[in-house]
C-alpha cells in the first residue's frame, strides 16, 4: 500500500546545508562576533533557533542590529509579552472549533484551507506567528498527512489548498511529489499553493529533482509564496532559484512581514520591493506583525505599513512592486489601507489626491 513516507533520494547540497545548520554557539561564533547579550539569550531561553550556513553568511558579523541577524538569533525581548495572545495559533487558525478537523487543517474561509504538513524549518524566524508550535514548542499538534488529504477529499467546497508548516519544501522530493499528486487526484481542487522561505534562506533546495516534481502543465497549477523581509536577503542564488521555479511554470510571490527595526523605514521598505522585482519575485502581501506571544519587539503602529506603501511605493515605482497591506486574523485577512486617495465625494464629483498631494476630479456617476 502506498504511503506518504516513501524512499529518500541521495544526498544533495541542500540536505548538507540542513545537516550543518547554524544552531549552536560554536557554529555561530565561526560566522559572527556574538555579543554577550546574544550569548546569554541563546544559553538561557528554552527555544528552538537556527538557520542555514548560507543564510548565516549574509549576516553582518559585527552588527547585532543586522536585519538578518535579528531574524535568526534569540533575544531576551522575546520574554516580554504585553500584546501577544496565549494559544494564539489555536485562536487565529480556528483549530478548535468543533468541526472535527484533523490537526493538519486550519480553516478561515469556506473554499480554502491551510494544510500544515511539518513543524520543521530551514530558518527559525524569531517573528514567526506559529512561534508556539515551531519555535518555542509549547504547542503540540499531530500532522497526519493522509488524514488531512482524506478530509480535503470529503469536503467538496474546498478548491484551494495552501501547503504550509514549518516549511514544506524541506520535505524530500518524494514526499512533495506525493502531496501534489494526491491533491491533484481530488476533482474539486483547482489550486495548490506552497508557503516556503527556501528561495530566501535555502535556495539550494530548488534542485533538478524538485523541478521535475513541480514542472508541467496541469488543470491544478502550483503557486509558491516566499517570505523576504529585507533586500540583503536577496542574492544571485535567490535569483537563480526563482528562475528555476519560473521555468517549471511556478509563479513566485512574496509575503513580507512588517518588522520594527528591519524594514519599517522608507529606504529599506522601498529597496526591498524594488529588488524583489529585479529577481522576478512579485510583491504580494505585507503583513502586519501578528499578536503571537513573544514578538512585541517586532511590532510597529498599525498605520505604519500603509504609510510606507503610500509614501514610499505609490508613484515612486511600478505598480508591480506594490503589495497589499493586511493583518491576518481568525476571520481572515483584513486590508489595512485607508482610503487616502478619495478626498471628497459629493453629488457631482469625486475629488482625488495623488501621491504628490495634487488634486483632480472625477464625475460621480449615479447608479
Amino acid at each position: 500500500m502506498e504511503t506518504f513516507f516513501q524512499g529518500e533520494r541521495s544526498m544533495e547540497e541542500w540536505i548538507e546545508q540542513l545537516q550543518n545548520s547554524i544552531n549552536t554557539l560554536d557554529r555561530l561564533e565561526k560566522v559572527i562576533h556574538v555579543t554577550e547579550r546574544e550569548r546569554q539569550a541563546i544559553e538561557s531561553l528554552q527555544t528552538k533557533w537556527g538557520t542555514t550556513p548560507y543564510f548565516a553568511s549574509l549576516m553582518d558579523p559585527d552588527d547585532p542590529a543586522c536585519p538578518i541577524r535579528r531574524q535568526v538569533i534569540p533575544s531576551f525581548k522575546e520574554k516580554e509579552n504585553r500584546y501577544g495572545i496565549k494559544d494564539y495559533l489555536i485562536f487565529k487558525e480556528n483549530r478548535a472549533n468543533g468541526e472535527n478537523r484533523p490537526d493538519s487543517i486550519a480553516r478561515q474561509y469556506e473554499d480554502r484551507v491551510a494544510f500544515t504538513v511539518t513543524d520543521m524549518c530551514a530558518n527559525y524566524c524569531r517573528h514567526c506567528f506559529r512561534k508556539e508550535l515551531v519555535v518555542d514548542r509549547e504547542l503540540t499538534l499531530r500532522f497526519d498527512v493522509d488524514e488531512g488529504l482524506q478530509w480535503i477529499r470529503e469536503h467538496v467546497e474546498i478548491r484551494d489548498v495552501l501547503i504550509t508548516g514549518g516549511d514544506p519544501f524541506i520535505l524530500s522530493d518524494d514526499k512533495i511529489e506525493y502531496l501534489i499528486r494526491k491533491l491533484r487526484e481530488i476533482p474539486h481542487l483547482q489550486m495548490i499553493r506552497f508557503g516556503t522561505r527556501t528561495p530566501i534562506v535555502l535556495p539550494q533546495r530548488i534542485t533538478p529533482g524538485l523541478m521535475k516534481v513541480l514542472e508541467g502543465f496541469h488543470r491544478v497549477p502550483v503557486w509558491v509564496n516566499t517570505q523576504c523581509n529585507h533586500a540583503r536577503e536577496i542574492t544571485e542564488k535567490t535569483a537563480q532559484a526563482v528562475y528555476r521555479l519560473l521555468r517549471c511554470g511556478v509563479n513566485v510571490g512574496n509575503q513580507a512581514v512588517l518588522l520594527k527595526g528591519i524594514n519599517d523605514d522608507m529606504e529599506s521598505f522601498q529597496t526591498l520591493h524594488k529588488k524583489l522585482l529585479s529577481v522576478r519575485i512579485r510583491p504580494y502581501y505585507v503583513f502586519y506583525c501578528e499578536p503571537a506571544p513573544g514578538i512585541d519587539h517586532f511590532r510597529t503602529p498599525v498605520e505604519k505599513g500603509a504609510q510606507l506603501i503610500r509614501d514610499g511605493l505609490r508613484g515612486h515605482t511600478t505598480g508591480l512592486a506594490q503589495p497589499m497591506y493586511v493583518i491576518a486574523t481568525n476571520i481572515g485577512k483584513i486590508p489595512l489601507m485607508p482610503d487616502y486617495y478619495i478626498v471628497e465625494k459629493n453629488a457631482g464629483e469625486y475629488v482625488l489626491r495623488n501621491y504628490k498631494g495634487q488634486l483632480t476630479t472625477l464625475p460621480n456617476i449615479p447608479e
